[in-house]
């Protein structure tokens, strides 16, 4: 499995146009808003926003600039979960999730200094996902996946409390996104 793969699959579950009545992000392509696709030089119908550029723009905004891309040399299965959840929920929220759950799993600074969540994939971050790697080898790995997922959903459930015009798409988030 590469970035290809994680692109494809994105797209499958995204669909294609869409313009959902309780969708903030109002008409989206692909899984791209009108507001991402404008911002990256895309100024016509949603409609017809070309599935290269939505290629494009989930490397570069939802991989590359992230620096999951780094994450994956270090777990693959992290990062393509970081890749999904940024893309539904955004890169500050998928890192910073990955911040507080490399925190909550260091003993208490034992195995490597807590982390600033600062919502950015730095040399520290990198250097505590190394440390909880070497140290927790492949099960550590899966505690990690499980804790980004426990914390998205928590946060999925959180938005439809918040706004009940969300439920509408909560089954889906938890059937689609968790797990």
């Amino acid at each position: 499995m590469d970035i290809d793969d994680l692109i494809e699959g994105v797209i499958a579950r995204e669909g294609g146009f869409s313009d959902h009545p309780s969708d903030r992000g109002g008409q989206t392509n692909m899984g791209i808003t009108a507001a991402v696709a404008r911002a990256n030089g895309y100024f016509g119908d949603m409609r017809a926003l070309p599935r290269s550029l939505a290629e494009t723009i989930y490397r570069r905004l939802y991989w590359e600039q992230p620096g999951y891309n780094f994450v994956a040399t270090i777990n693959w299965i992290i990062a393509a979960e970081l890749f999904d959840t940024a893309v539904n929920m955004g890169v500050g929220t998928a890192t910073g999730f990955l911040q507080r759950a490399l925190n909550a799993l260091n003993r208490n600074q034992k195995d490597y200094p807590d982390l600033k969540v600062d919502r950015v994939i730095g040399a520290r971050t990198i250097a505590a996902l190394r440390a909880y790697q070497a140290l927790r080898g492949s099960p550590g790995g899966f505690v990690l996946l499980q804790a980004l997922q426990a914390l998205q959903g928590e946060r999925y459930i959180e938005l439809a409390e918040s706004r009940p015009a969300n439920e509408a798409f909560l089954y889906g988030w938890l059937a689609n996104r968790i797990g």
